[in-house]
């Protein structure tokens, strides 16, 4: 199948089955018009990154920025919310994958962010059938036949559309205008926008969007004049668009009411982006020899710098009016072992529960089974109100609270052997194709692979990088584990019924990410880079 294409683009991918309802000649004149316009911004934004990083491995540690503190003191809030996203209460998750998608749909949560980034394989074939599947949700024309014949559709009440791009950083290297790649998240939103929003905002709802992996409140503004030259180009009123930003980059939380007002005629608020907050704490500051974080598992929210920054978000964004919505627990429903499932779901309501005391507006669930628990926390606290702007969060928190990067122990051989096997068990499932894995009764994407990845280039770097037997955390120890975990992978893997063909690769992946001297900024751009 050929596709009729606007001068000075060219896509080198296969045309699937309905491909064209989606890459016509319209959108895709949209999409280069975006790209012309601000893939330099968004080039410039990037290698301000990368000078910042300089930056920060040569000591300079961040801090307020003096030229924004007039923001911070102004007296300003974001636009009002249409009635659609007053309620956030629980938020579920996932990939753009048909069956996931309905689910999702049907889990009972208020809303439901639909997602092309971390939880998804960015392969072709998933990000153009994903733009597929929401062509048809948003009409409710989706349905999924599987292979025993069970059918799945929506039920009358939906949870609302939310929908993540990709980040910044990631092109998408099957589409080119004028001879340059496009941004993966401005072809994202693009694709999505241009053949939605009309019949969204007809049916009472949207287009609402979040926003991942922003650094400073200048990529924010980038956002926000895309959000503007779309809505000029398809005729809808500027502040039609809504979108909440992942605050998940230790950078972006020195900037949280900036990055408010630069979207505050489109801002939905912000959320505590938590697993890739803390692999952005290990990427930034990865020189620092005096930071080494402990085991994955001793990292949660209750930890002096995850604490803070989550009810910092909570405080800036209730000055503003805007919603705070907590991040996501891992855990996962254990079916085939009820005592470990009865602990999955105590930690599940002790997470909820504690962000809804602190003054969280919702929540975030991965499995349509924690809805009710979460749910509930939120239903304790708020009563018959849909959110809690109205309550303030005291204190003051800055660099000394955010940049305490504690505990350092313990270390132990289980948590570097967990950290190698999710690591190679994730990249094994998202080679094949799938961004979004349950591994030892834990929900893993992208941002816990990083997190993997980073502690045991970290360990490995750092002088404190001992376990608690004493024994240092070497190369040579992890190039030692590598197989055994790797087998360990596989049969899990075969176990289950599913392929092993992309484990070797991803165990040798894994292995030259974490032991390599300079530290890659992200797994997902080799790895996009292998893939079709």
């Amino acid at each position: 199948m050929s596709l009729n294409l606007p001068q000075g683009m060219q896509i080198n991918a296969p045309i699937e089955a309905r491909f064209d309802e989606i890459l016509t000649p319209e959108a895709l004149a949209f999409v280069a018009k975006l790209h012309r316009a601000f893939e330099p911004r968004r080039r410039e934004l990037l290698q301000a990154r990368i000078d910042r990083q300089a930056r920060i491995d040569a000591g300079e540690m961040p801090d307020f920025l003096p030229e924004t503190q007039h923001i911070r003191d102004g007296d300003w809030q974001v636009a009002p919310l249409p009635k659609a996203l007053e309620c956030r209460r629980v938020e579920i998750t996932g990939p753009v994958e048909r069956k996931m998608i309905i689910n999702a749909f049907n889990s009972g949560a208020d809303s439901y962010m639909t997602d092309f980034e971390d939880s998804n394989s960015p392969n072709w074939s998933n990000q153009i059938q994903g733009q597929v599947n929401l062509f048809d949700a948003v009409r409710r024309k989706i349905s999924y036949t599987n292979e025993a014949g069970k059918e799945y559709r929506l039920n009358d009440k939906i949870a609302t559309m939310q929908v993540r791009p990709r980040g910044w950083h990631l092109d998408e290297k099957h589409v080119l205008v004028d001879g340059e790649r496009v941004s993966g998240g401005l072809f994202d939103f693009a694709l999505f926008f241009f053949h939605n929003a009309r019949e969204q905002l007809s049916r009472g709802f949207g287009p609402f969007f979040y926003l991942p992996k922003l650094e400073s409140h200048l990529e924010a503004r980038l956002w926000n004049d895309i959000f503007c030259m779309a809505q000029d180009e398809i005729g809808l009123p500027r502040g039609t668009i809504k979108a909440t930003v992942l605050l998940e980059t230790i950078l972006a939380t020195f900037e949280m009411e900036e990055i408010l007002y630069e979207l505050r005629e489109h801002s939905a608020g912000l959320n505590a982006g938590r697993w890739d907050y803390i692999f952005s704490c290990i990427k930034k500051f990865k020189k620092n020899t005096d930071f080494c974080l402990a085991n994955r598992a001793t990292i949660n929210m209750e930890v002096p710098f995850m604490r803070s920054y989550a009810l910092a978000l909570v405080q800036a964004c209730h000055k503003r009016g805007a919603p705070a919505i907590g991040g996501m627990s891992a855990l996962i429903p254990i079916k085939s072992d009820p005592e470990a499932n009865e602990k999955a779901m105590a930690g599940i309501r002790h997470d909820k529960n504690r962000d809804a005391n602190d003054g969280y507006d919702g929540g975030w669930v991965a499995h349509p089974g924690l809805v009710p628990i979460a749910m509930e926390a939120f239903t304790k606290v708020l009563g018959d109100r849909p959110n809690q702007w109205d309550k303030q969060v005291g204190g003051n928190y800055g660099p000394s609270d955010w940049l305490d990067f504690q505990p350092e122990q313990p270390i132990t051989e289980a948590g570097v052997r967990n950290n190698i096997n999710v690591g190679i068990h994730y990249l094994g499932s998202w080679l094949a194709g799938n961004g979004c894995v349950p591994i030892h009764n834990l929900m893993e994407d992208a941002a816990t692979a990083e997190i993997a990845r980073s502690q045991i280039w970290q360990w490995v770097v750092s002088p404190k990088g001992r376990m608690d037997d004493g024994r240092e955390v070497t190369a040579e120890l992890i190039r030692s584990m590598i197989p055994e975990e790797l087998a360990k992978v596989k049969a899990t893997v075969s176990a289950q019924g599913e392929q092993t063909a992309t484990y070797d690769q991803a165990a040798g992946i894994f292995e030259k990410m974490s032991l390599t001297p300079d530290f890659p900024e992200f797994l997902t751009l080799p790895l996009y880079e292998a893939m079709d």
